[in-house]
């Protein structure tokens, strides 16, 4: 028997791995680089339509679509779409 009671599926004493989703929580410097770089873009741009279209939060915009940008970009422009619809304002 193999210690940990862990055995191959014949029974022939070979140690299976236990299955874990650890990367080593390493990351190469040029992919984390292309990453902030891509984030900073997107709040640069966010942050500046905010401020050119008089949003009082564009601050927060900025910041929230370097942070999540999957999540408020897509918020943001549903939000300045209705906001756009409800004052009939042309884009």
């Amino acid at each position: 028997m193999v210690a940990g009671g862990q055995e191959g599926a014949g029974g022939d004493g070979v140690r299976v791995r236990p299955h874990t989703c650890d990367t080593g929580g390493r990351v190469p410097f040029y992919e984390f680089l292309i990453a902030v770089t891509i984030a900073a873009c997107i709040s640069m741009a966010t942050f500046r339509h905010a401020d050119r279209n008089g949003n009082t939060h564009a601050t927060a915009w900025g910041i929230g679509a370097f942070l999540a940008a999957g999540i408020v970009v897509p918020i943001y422009v549903v939000q300045v779409w209705l906001r756009r619809r409800r004052h009939g304002a042309s884009p």
